[in-house]
């Protein structure tokens, strides 16, 4: 039972934008990280093309490093050889520290 006249939370006597008020939420949470990455999974297709997400057949994280599984082995090499520059797409995309490398497999 709550004592009589306490609030369960402090409430911030200020107004606050919808934005900032999810950040907070987000950094007290400690789900930035995972947001980030559901938003680059989300995207993967936009950022890469119709072509390259036709033949991915699974995409996950395990910690920072996202893991692409391709159906062609011709595209996991030209993938690799361009991986640099795939991962400057997503850091633009996405921003800073949501991933560290890509593996192809």
């Amino acid at each position: 039972m709550r004592p009589k006249g306490k609030a369960p939370f402090i409430r911030n006597e200020q107004a606050t934008r919808l934005n900032d008020a999810i950040e907070q939420m987000f950094s007290a949470y400690k789900l930035k990280g995972k947001a980030e990455q559901a938003t680059i999974i989300t995207l993967w297709g936009e950022i890469m093309g119709k072509t390259i997400a036709s033949r991915t057949t699974k995409l996950f994280f395990k910690g920072k490093v996202l893991y692409v599984e391709l159906s062609s082995a011709p595209l996991k090499q030209e993938l690799t050889l361009a991986k640099e520059r795939i991962m400057a797409l997503l850091v633009e995309k996405v921003g800073a520290g949501a991933i560290e490398d890509i593996v192809f497999r």
